[in-house]
């Protein structure tokens, strides 16, 4: 089970970590914490994110220059419980060791322990930040509390717009990020936005968040390894089915006869964790809420990566087919929104944010609106598809991890891999040899 229990002065490695990504950045441009910064990136990804740090020192972005809002994806912020110094604020996602200790409890909605984000996870979000600094736009994270639904998260967007005034705005959205613009361009007009440039983001939804509310995403699973008694399944029905953001990513109904609508409670498998009705409605109902797409908008949309991009009701569970047909996140047919220009890329959702040639389309499109550095179109011809059950996934990632006895380098590995691709290998399946004259 999972637990509330927690001293008040618990303090872990990873909540002393909990430095501001200014700071971060005037140390990679100095040297400065070398050892503890290539301990928590990696030698690889320390040289890269210094080297980037130094052009921006050299050339800071000018005062006038255009002001961009990164937005990360849903469990691309740290959340935790704010503290008075000399304390740490303490970090509880992602900090494996207030997971061993059942504290993802702290999470669960409603509750009483009052979370705040902590900074988006830098490892995920800062190079592009730093990248986007270093050819002169005046870059900041917008971090939030992903957990929360989509049009709360849209408003405090607006507010953070309109705090710098009339300046000159764009936004580089990730994920559900991008759903997060949209309701804030829902509620508000901001005619200061010049650009809204998505990444991946899954405006039709994904079938990952079925996953989760299931307990059978690998994420999900991953992280409840690390937990001493708490299973998928319970994290799943403890925790994760309390968060309404995961139900305003699922999949949209379909149209005919394209597979269970997961916006009917009675279309789940009676066994396993199920969704809660009242979370399910209300997020149908917001997501009619967004805003449609105007002349600001661009999609950058991954694509060739093992995605599951459909799902059947078969024998009281879930079965979901993989194809090489989007991110390994969001199907390709959900992040290319209807009325609004894409642009693909061959790269996987969580890397979306750290592909060096994704982040040179996006300086381009924040510049003209446009790109020549990834095609405008993609043709998913591959008829190679797999099938994997929720009872299969489950069967994946069931060994307890034993936190203290990996290495730094193996701890780092599995934080930075949490979302690792499907193991099964989408393939053409030949039709059965018809009848011989």
């Amino acid at each position: 089970m999972v637990s509330l229990d927690s001293p008040l002065d618990h303090v872990t490695p990873y909540d002393r970590f909990a430095w501001s990504d200014a700071q971060i950045e005037t140390w990679l441009a100095s040297g400065e914490r070398r050892q503890e910064l290539t301990a928590y990136f990696g030698a690889g990804e320390y040289r890269a994110l210094a080297a980037l740090a130094k052009r921006v020192r050299k050339a800071p972005p000018a005062a006038a220059g255009l002001r961009v809002l990164i937005v990360p994806g849903v469990m691309g912020s740290q959340l935790g419980l704010a503290r008075r110094p000399p304390l740490p604020h303490d970090i509880v996602w992602l900090d494996p060791i207030d997971i061993q200790l059942g504290r993802l409890a702290t999470l669960r909605l409603p509750g009483p322990a009052p979370v705040v984000p902590l900074g988006v996870v830098l490892y995920s979000y800062l190079r592009l930040k730093l990248y986007l600094r270093a050819h002169g736009f005046a870059a900041e994270f917008h971090d939030y509390d992903w957990r929360l639904p989509v049009s709360q998260l849209g408003a405090g967007l607006v507010e953070r717009v309109r705090a710098g005034g009339a300046a000159r705005v764009a936004i580089v959205a990730h994920s559900m990020g991008g759903l997060i613009a949209r309701a804030a361009l829902s509620l508000a007009s901001l005619g200061n936005v010049e650009r809204l440039v998505f990444l991946g983001t899954p405006h039709g939804g994904s079938f990952a968040a079925v996953q989760a509310l299931r307990g059978t995403y690998v994420v999900v699973r991953k992280v409840a390894r690390l937990a001493l008694r708490a299973s998928a399944e319970t994290l799943a029905a403890e925790v994760f089915n309390t968060f309404p953001s995961l139900y305003e990513l699922l999949p949209a109904p379909p149209s005919g006869a394209g597979g269970p609508d997961v916006f009917d409670p009675g279309s789940w498998p009676g066994a396993g964790p199920k969704p809660r009705p009242e979370l399910l409605e209300a997020a149908l109902a917001a997501r009619a809420r967004l805003a449609g797409p105007d002349e600001r908008w661009i999609s950058i949309v991954g694509v060739d990566q093992k995605t599951v991009t459909g799902i059947e009701r078969r024998h009281d569970d879930f079965v979901y087919t993989l194809t090489r047909h989007g991110d390994g996140t969001v199907p390709a047919s959900s992040a290319a929104l209807e009325g609004t220009p894409s642009a693909y890329a061959r790269v996987a959702h969580s890397n979306l944010t750290r592909d060096p040639l994704v982040a040179a389309a996006v300086v381009d499109l924040l510049r003209d609106g446009s790109t020549t550095r990834l095609p405008s179109s993609w043709r998913g011809d591959s008829g190679a598809s797999a099938e994997v059950s929720d009872a299969q996934l489950r069967g994946t990632h069931t060994e307890k991890v034993d936190w203290a006895a990996l290495t730094p380098q193996a701890r780092r590995l599995y934080l930075q891999n949490l979302n690792e691709p499907p193991r099964r290998t989408p393939r053409v399946v030949s039709p059965p040899p018809g009848p011989t004259s």
